[in-house]
């Protein structure tokens, strides 16, 4: 299930060899460099011995499209949500619907979705488009990887006037 620990064994070591581990492009989970960085690292503490298990892989990375407007997720869609037997539901806004857009990325097109695991009370994916918003994805990664609930991630306040606003509109949007 998505958000659960995964076991180092099961992951990033060889099926044959449990002293070869895989990282990066090498064993085809998340073809992104940083992903790469984070499973070398999780690798290295394996075989240091310490007791690791990898929670940001698969729909769990965090991924952008360097384009204009830029595309950046994490996460799950709703569609992969609901095929991992989740009931979500999605919130959407408009990104350049706060004052800091209003100063960088003005009338920039583009639509910001939380998707809400309501079973668990946690947001499950998130997609942002519009103007630089790969710098608004670390949030949203912490959001889902940590699992946060709902309830506390609202008290997690965005300085005005930031683009970073944009997280109380979607939350208002989710009936918090």
């Amino acid at each position: 299930m998505p958000g659960k620990p995964v076991e180092v064994g099961s992951n990033l070591r060889s099926p044959r060899h449990d002293w070869l581990y895989a990282i990066g492009d090498a064993n085809g989970r998340a073809l992104l460099t940083h992903m790469g960085k984070y499973q070398g690292r999780i690798a290295a503490d394996a075989i240091l011995g310490r007791d690791v298990a990898v929670r940001s892989d698969g729909a769990l990375s965090p991924r952008v499209i360097f384009t204009d407007p830029q595309v950046a997720a994490v996460g799950h869609t709703v569609a992969s949500a609901e095929a991992a037997g989740m009931v979500v539901r999605a919130v959407d806004v408009q990104t350049s619907g706060s004052a800091g857009a209003s100063f960088a990325g003005r009338n920039t097109p583009g639509t910001s979705r939380l998707v809400l695991d309501d079973t668990r009370g946690v947001v499950a994916g998130a997609t942002f488009v519009g103007f630089e918003v790969a710098e608004m994805l670390h949030a949203a990664t912490i959001a889902v990887v940590g699992e946060v609930p709902l309830d506390r991630l609202a008290h997690a306040v965005p300085c005005f006037p930031t683009r970073n606003e944009l997280w109380l509109y979607l939350l208002e949007a989710a009936g918090l």
